[in-house]
């Protein structure tokens, strides 16, 4: 998830963990615009934030979630998750409670799919809204 921040051209990057030493040893492999901080320090790291992306199991099967204030990032800014089970996980609906727009981790899970259906396939499959109706019925039927 760094490195495609990174070649997305997001100047500076925060990781933040539950031990800073974990936070250190990502961002050190990453570079000088990959910051890291303990996960105390989130609400001064909101501040002013582009995008908040939530790459643990919080929220995941019904998990335990966390409260976040999101309204320090800016108006225009976007939460995601790669959580996809469920759909809204408790961030999501944080953010969008406080009037953010969100993206469930859905869309990475079908994109992160199709460079190995093209290898064991040798085609390249197309994720369209259709495919993303069909993979959710299919989660709701074997809920």
């Amino acid at each position: 998830m760094i490195q495609a921040l990174r070649d997305r051209g997001f100047g500076e990057v925060h990781v933040l963990n539950r031990t800073l030493a974990r936070a250190e040893e990502l961002a050190d492999r990453f570079g000088p615009r990959i910051h890291a901080a303990p996960l105390g320090a989130l609400a001064e790291r909101l501040a002013g934030a582009d995008l908040f992306v939530n790459t643990t199991s919080l929220g995941m099967d019904d998990s335990g979630s966390i409260a976040i204030d999101f309204t320090a990032m800016r108006p225009d800014a976007l939460v995601t998750d790669i959580v996809y089970v469920p759909l809204i996980t408790p961030i999501l609906a944080q953010a969008r409670d406080q009037g953010l727009r969100i993206a469930d981790g859905l869309g990475m899970l079908l994109h992160q799919a199709v460079p190995g259906f093209e290898a064991w396939f040798g085609r390249r499959p197309g994720v369209t809204p259709e495919l993303r109706a069909l993979v959710i019925a299919d989660m709701e039927k074997h809920r």
